[in-house]
């Protein structure tokens, strides 16, 4: 494990900034609990206690995310589609606890959701299959599947009426 949280930490201020994705995956690979052959994390995104993160196929996590794995296990279903600058955690600071403690738990992403920019995702929460997060909202509590969510904190505002058979084939150049 001390193998792991040094190459966490490398990983983080130097090969996960490289443009060249065969390194970064080589990297991922060895960090992630689990990581899918066709899934995608982009450049510069940080990651905290990798090895409970787990990215199933297809999965796209564009630059720039935060993805935490310090509070239990962080899992990203197939096809699911994180956009840039989003922040998932799966530990937090108690607000009402007098010795500032924390609080922990995991966080599931299920097939097919739709996580646009600026998204922070806090402990506990579970986005439904085929949910949209719109940019910059703030998720307290589960998404319901297909559910259309906004705001800080977020709420829905509609729902998603397509099929989910769609198959996401991400793979830029330089990112």
């Amino acid at each position: 494990m001390q193998l792991e949280k040094h190459l966490s930490g490398l990983y983080n201020a130097v090969f996960g900034r490289l443009p060249s994705r065969t390194i970064r995956r080589m990297l991922l690979q060895r960090l992630l609990g689990s990581v899918a052959k066709t899934s995608f994390v982009g450049i510069r995104t940080q990651l905290a206690d990798p090895w409970n993160i787990h990215l199933a196929a297809r999965a796209v996590v564009n630059h720039d995310c935060h993805l935490d794995g310090r509070g239990g296990d962080l899992t990203i279903g197939e096809d699911a589609d994180i956009g840039p600058y989003t922040h998932i955690w799966t530990l937090e600071h108690e607000p009402s606890d007098p010795q500032h403690g924390t609080k922990h738990a995991p966080v599931t992403i299920e097939h097919h959701a739709w996580i646009a920019s600026r998204v922070t995702i806090l402990p506990g929460v579970t986005i439904g299959a085929g949910a949209v997060v719109a940019a910059g909202a703030v998720v307290t509590r589960d998404v319901a599947p297909k559910a259309i969510v906004a705001g800080i904190p977020a709420e829905p505002i509609g729902e998603r009426t397509n099929d989910l058979d769609y198959q996401l084939s991400f793979n830029p150049r330089w990112r």
